[in-house]
């Protein structure tokens, strides 16, 4: 018989240390050194973005924790202690997100730079993290859809048997959503890494451009899975959302039942509003010439031009971290 993974990589006398966690990990290091490589181009520290990753984990982990609860307060209410009681599974990946991001733009801007121009070079990070960190679901055979047969894996998704076996769930077959979701990433990330080298790119577009890409993926994914955040919202709304994952029945997935009884998923919901509003953030910007400043711009801090010539100037430490350096870019 087979036997599945064991979440617990190693113990250490009463520690265990589970796959989860070194997961995790290896998303949050591998963004990092993405987001390392790329500050050296503009002559940005590497304590810098260590930094922001010290900060910006943990709140990502407290706002992916109050999201989830948010939504499923009438569980918590009552027994107010499981509210931290985050091993026992309940975060969400946009409450990650938002805590992250309040957390970045606090660090970012006391450091006296343009949130845009940080968040365009973590971008790459962020997508790649969660390709990553996807596979801490895999090993915990959670966050899957709905059942399958053993030879809809097989057959028509042609996986290995390591990854078909995995997906044996007292008894079932699942959907490995966390497959798609994490090859879906992987295609964003390099379609980031195309996307910032074209001379057309504005400031504050690629980090856009991760948030149209996850949300797309997302929404389509999220309508296969069987533990959605959901609620009861009115029917249009139900029919809209449903409309528009249809596609997905031509490649023979159907949607997975909706956990709570509601008939709208808020993660689908929300990663239509997110792409929406992305569109309408990178229009409003170019049009209001709030993104004037291109990708490939030097990286100055908030404020720092020079009298007389129209240079703007920044200073900040060099990849060494050695000594300041100056940084001039013609506005």
């Amino acid at each position: 018989m087979f036997l599945a993974i064991n979440p617990i990589a190693f113990a250490i006398g009463p520690l265990s240390v589970r796959w989860y966690g070194i997961i995790l990990g290896t998303a949050a290091l591998v963004g990092l050194l993405l987001a390392i490589r790329e500050g050296r181009r503009f002559r940005m520290s590497p304590d810098f973005f260590m930094d922001l990753v010290l900060i910006g984990v943990p709140s990502a982990i407290v706002g992916a924790r109050i999201y989830y609860v948010a939504f499923k307060w009438e569980d918590y209410q009552d027994n107010l202690w499981k509210v931290f009681a985050v091993w026992e599974g309940g975060i969400a990946i946009y409450g990650a997100l938002i805590g992250a991001i309040i957390a970045a733009v606090i660090y970012v801007r006391r450091k006296g730079y343009s949130f845009w121009r940080i968040a365009d070079i973590c971008a790459p990070g962020l997508i790649i993290g969660q390709a990553i960190g996807r596979w801490g679901n895999f090993i915990n055979q959670e966050a899957h859809g709905g059942t399958v047969a053993e030879s809809f894996l097989r057959n028509n998704l042609h996986l290995p048997d390591w990854l078909v076996n995995q997906m044996l769930i007292e008894g079932q077959y699942y959907h490995p959503t966390f497959l798609y979701e994490s090859l879906w990433n992987v295609v964003g990330l390099l379609l980031l890494f195309v996307l910032r080298r074209r001379s057309f790119l504005r400031a504050g577009e690629l980090f856009f451009s991760y948030f149209i890409w996850y949300s797309i993926g997302r929404f389509f994914v999220e309508g296969l899975r069987t533990d959605s955040l959901d609620f009861t919202g009115p029917s249009w709304l139900a029919a809209l959302m449903n409309g528009m994952w249809s596609p997905m029945k031509a490649f023979g997935f159907e949607p997975g039942f909706m956990t709570y009884g509601g008939n709208v998923r808020i993660s689908q919901l929300l990663a239509v509003l997110i792409v929406l509003a992305a569109i309408a953030l990178i229009i409003v910007r170019r049009r209001t010439g709030a993104a004037s400043e291109r990708y490939s711009d030097p990286i100055v801090r908030i404020g720092q031009v020079s009298e007389g010539t129209g240079e703007a100037v920044g200073t900040d430490t060099r990849p060494d971290g050695s000594k300041e350096a100056d940084v001039k870019a013609k506005e």
